[in-house]
């Protein structure tokens, strides 16, 4: 891959589709994490996912200090996949949440507007006053990561793998420990909000308040589990987006595939 096609992988091509699905990964995570979704969407729905730098075909690349920044540079290649016919779905978990709404943000604020619709997964509202402190070291980090349950022991126990990942995972927590959103922004495109019911790191009204960024359609869906409960919950996850997206263009909620 060269130039912007760096920051995509095509997780899945379909002939007709009805939207295309564009993941944003956690703080550490690739594209990679969504490809399982693939298998539980229904038939006509294109899915992508963002490949930040720093991580697998892009591990020697220079990585993006912020949020902000991540949104920037996503921004011109999204605007490339806006389609009236084909509906833009902006998921995004976890730190993928806040670049996902940032690029949002940008997008429909733009004229003539980018339109788009937005998933955001395991991450409270830009209103919501902050109370958790972030890891700063790395023995930190690995120990925060191991609780939220975003990657086996075993896999944090083997050094050579985890010195390949530390970088990209030191440099996306000093990312979301920098961010500062705009608790006042308001997005002017539909809202699904996505969270575990025993997520450590969001309050059920931390996710309800979500409610207060859109002045489009708003909706709220809980799923047993923590931070990572969308890994447990693939097929669901999926249903919800997509029977989501299709009431928000007014079709018929889509059966989900295998």
């Amino acid at each position: 891959m060269t130039g912007q096609d760096r920051w995509i992988r095509e997780l899945r091509r379909v002939g007709r589709p009805a939207a295309h699905v564009v993941f944003c990964p956690h703080a550490g995570g690739a594209a990679s994490f969504f490809a399982p979704f693939t298998r539980h969407f229904p038939a006509g729905f294109d899915l992508s996912g963002v490949q930040y730098p720093g991580r697998q075909e892009r591990l020697d690349e220079p990585l993006v200090p912020t949020v902000e920044g991540l949104a920037d540079h996503l921004v011109p290649i999204l605007r490339r996949f806006a389609n009236s016919a084909v509906p833009l779905v902006l998921f995004g978990h976890s730190m993928g949440a806040s670049v996902a709404f940032e690029a949002a943000l940008r997008l429909t604020a733009e004229e003539p507007v980018t339109p788009c619709l937005v998933v955001v997964s395991g991450r409270a509202a830009p209103s919501v006053p902050r109370t958790h402190r972030y890891a700063g070291t790395d023995r930190e980090i690995l120990d925060d990561l191991a609780q939220l349950g975003g990657t086996q022991a075993e896999f944090l126990r083997d050094p050579e793998l985890r010195d390949l990942f530390l970088p990209a995972l030191r440099n996306d927590y000093g990312a979301v420990a920098r961010y500062r959103p705009r608790g006042e922004a308001v997005l002017d495109a539909p809202l699904l909000c996505l969270t575990g019911e025993r997520d450590p790191r969001v309050s059920a009204g931390a996710a309800a308040a979500w409610k207060n960024h859109t002045s489009a359609e708003f909706r709220l869906e809980s799923f047993p589990g923590g931070h990572f409960y969308l890994a447990d919950h693939r097929e669901a996850v999926a249903r919800a987006v997509a029977d989501w997206a299709e009431s928000s263009r007014g079709g018929p909620p889509s059966a989900a595939g295998t």
